[in-house]
């Protein structure tokens, strides 16, 4: 019941009680005349029952709103009072009026003493002028939102971050009345954005890509990182399809990563993605699902690490082991088979040079023998190029030379349906190096390319001299900051498909069908040009064509050719040879080739027996020609030995595995020359002669 109702119910009962007084005033006059005065008192006293009745119901009524009143008030103090956050009332100059609780809990005081203290005392003195400016907003806008100061708790010694609400309450006359201020410590939240930019910071300088994307493969978050190693932009990547950005063409292990991350929550394997201007990047990719606060799945957060320097380098490494354990089965096999070939080479020369009327049969027979001999020997010295033992011989090679002798060889070879193209600058000079290995690498590309051009096609041979700067050189492993001469030879053949394109190279690797082809010759080029400081690259196109190209250090300059000179052969003076070596072969097939030319020749089996013997004819003995891997006594043993009786004596190093080189430095031998098996008749001789000179 409100107060207008309470007033107008005892204005109503006041009024009854004044009619029920004149009723009985009346009613006291008519009593002498009338027979009826009970019923008169009985009418008076049931009208003033029923008033004061009502007027105890709206007393009750009133008590009972009281009570809700009072209900209420208590309810607003206690959220007021106990409300999380800092709750303080202040008159329009900023003095404090009311402080819940939870202010005087922030500002570390007693509720009491915040009553009558001006607010500004709690604001740090390095903001005072901002709370001012807070105020004059308050009064000329009504109202601030989520603005900053640093305020003072425990005795102005220590200050906190807070964020500050406030209004303004006008009284009856419209102008402020008071002002209500909500504020809060958010020193956590700091804390927590803090934590956040220092994580955003490391994002952003990792070398690693980070994206977020959504279950529809659409780009949610793309840091620093995915934009140097992809090079799109952030504006660029997001909202976009990484599977459309990133992949030429959805593969099956796209659909299983998903699947997995979905099932399991993570994924971790390698793809391939390209760049930005098409580049392809192997890479290591960290596959994390994200939950939603209902804990359903929301999105995947994608790690990845470019490998692809890594896997280049594991392959070097791979292949390198390869040939490492190719060349050490390689040795062992052809230390047989030149101590095999030795004597057939040194018999297929010595028949026609002790039987010079043999009929002409007999003597193509032999030049026959001669030739595969030189040509078994050839493929052993290719295996042998695996290893450390293959003997360079260093020239000055002319670059227009060497062309023209492949271009002879393939016009007088090849198809006639393969058109050749030869191409080369008039300046194109020399190069420093072994001229039948660059032979060998020019032969093997364009029979290559002639196998690849079964139908007919273009064969082009060109060389120019070209710069390599060090951007360039960085980019390729190999290359350094020189002048090359650059020889490329394109056909126009089947080309190489890009899966297999990085196994070329690989010993035994052939794509030709069985009997047509080793899968040495790459192997064999990549092994040369290295050992020649230079470099190769190599693009192909499926059905278009594939081009090598081969760099070589240019050596601008030199124009001097070496001499070699070529020693006649004589024949001896009877002077007295030592030959040591376990295959019985080979010591027969040199001692009759020495005989032949008059000189004396002792042989020995072992280094123990050639000891034996030296001892015996040391005095004779002017020459010793000393096989290196022997049973019993190896060769270095002997020689040692045999340099210890006489350090003068001359000694030639016989061996299918290492050369004069490598042989010296691993034995610190003192050697006046070296043969390498097989070796012909002119060699042994020549070497023989040099000494006796």
């Amino acid at each position: 019941m409100t107060n207008e109702n309470f007033e107008q119910a005892i204005v109503e009962a006041h009024n009854r009680l004044e009619k029920l007084l004149q009723l009985a005033g009346i009613t006291m006059e008519q009593s002498i005349e009338s027979d009826y005065p009970v019923e008169l008192l009985q009418q008076a006293i049931a009208e003033i029952s029923i008033s004061l009745e009502e007027l105890h119901q709206q007393n009750e009524e009133l008590i009972a709103t009281r009570h809700l009143v009072e209900a209420e008030h208590q309810r607003y103090y206690d959220l007021f009072n106990f409300a999380p956050d800092g709750y303080l009332i202040t008159d329009a100059t900023g003095i404090i009026q009311e402080a819940n609780y939870a202010a005087a809990n922030l500002l570390n005081v007693r509720q009491s003493y915040l009553i009558g203290k001006p607010m500004a005392v709690f604001v740090h003195q390095t903001e005072r002028q901002k709370f001012r400016q807070i105020m004059l907003q308050l009064q000329q806008q009504g109202q601030v939102k989520r603005e900053e100061l640093r305020i003072f708790h425990n005795e102005r010694t220590i200050d906190f971050p807070a964020e500050l609400t406030a209004i303004a309450v006008e009284d009856s006359q419209g102008k402020t009345g008071n002002l209500r201020w909500l504020f809060r410590d958010i020193s956590e939240r700091h804390q927590t954005e803090q934590k956040i930019r220092e994580q955003a910071a490391l994002l952003d300088i990792t070398t690693d890509a980070m994206i977020v994307q959504d279950l529809h493969n659409q780009i949610l978050f793309w840091n620093q990182g995915a934009e140097k190693m992809y090079g799109w932009q952030v504006q660029e990547a997001q909202g976009n399809n990484v599977w459309e950005l990133l992949y030429r063409e959805p593969a099956p292990l796209l659909s299983e990563a998903l699947k997995t991350v979905v099932e399991r929550g993570t994924w971790q394997g390698e793809l391939c993605k390209f760049t930005k201007n098409g580049r392809e990047l192997i890479i290591a990719s960290r596959w994390t699902l994200m939950l939603d606060a209902v804990g359903l799945p929301k999105s995947i957060l994608i790690l990845d690490t470019d490998i692809t320097e890594k896997k280049q380098l594991e392959t070097q490494l791979l292949r390198s082991q390869r040939l490492e354990s190719l060349g050490t089965l390689a040795s062992g096999i052809a230390h047989d088979l030149n101590n095999i070939l030795t004597p057939m080479m040194g018999i297929a020369q010595l028949l026609p040079r002790k039987y010079p009327h043999l009929d002409d049969l007999s003597l193509q027979m032999l030049n026959i023998l001669e030739t595969n001999t030189k040509r078994a020997r050839d493929l052993v010295r290719q295996i042998l190029s695996f290893t450390r033992g293959s003997e360079r011989i260093c020239t000055i090679v002319l670059v227009s030379q060497l062309i023209e002798d492949i271009k002879q060889i393939v016009q007088q070879t090849f198809p006639k349906f393969i058109d050749i193209n030869i191409d080369i600058t008039p300046d194109i000079g020399i190069v420093l190096g072994d001229s039948s290995q660059l032979h060998q690498v020019l032969m093997n590309l364009v029979i290559n390319a002639r196998d690849a051009m079964p139908n007919g096609g273009k064969l082009s041979i060109s060389a120019s001299k070209v710069f390599i700067d060090e951007n360039y050189a960085r980019m390729h492993i190999g290359a350094t900051v020189n002048s090359y001469v650059r020889i490329t030879v394109t056909d126009t053949g089947v080309g190489i498909h890009s899966e297999i394109i990085d196994r070329i190279f690989d010993p035994f690797f052939t794509t030709k069908e069985v009997g047509q082809g080793t899968g040495l010759g790459l192997s064999i080029l990549m092994d040369i040009i290295n050992s020649h400081d230079g470099f190769l690259e190599v693009a192909s196109q499926v059905g278009i064509g594939t081009t090598f190209k081969v760099y070589l250090l240019s050596q601008e300059g030199t124009t001097a050719q070496v001499i070699v000179d070529e020693i006649k052969l004589s024949t001896g003076q009877g002077e007295l040879i030592l030959v040591v070596d376990d295959e019985v072969a080979i010591t027969e097939t040199t001692k009759a080739t020495l005989e032949i030319y008059k000189y004396k020749v002792l042989t020995a089996q072992d280094g123990i027996e050639a000891l034996a013997l030296y001892t015996q004819h040391k005095d004779e003995i002017r020459l010793v020609l000393m096989d290196m891997m022997m049973p019993a006594m190896d060769g270095k043993t002997a020689i040692g030995t045999l340099q210890i009786i006489n350090p003068q004596v001359p000694i030639i190093a016989m061996s299918g595995l290492a050369t004069a080189e490598t042989l010296v430095q691993t034995t610190g031998l003192s050697i006046q020359g070296f043969l390498a098996k097989p070796f012909s008749t002119d060699e042994l001789l020549n070497k023989v002669q040099k000494i006796f000179r």
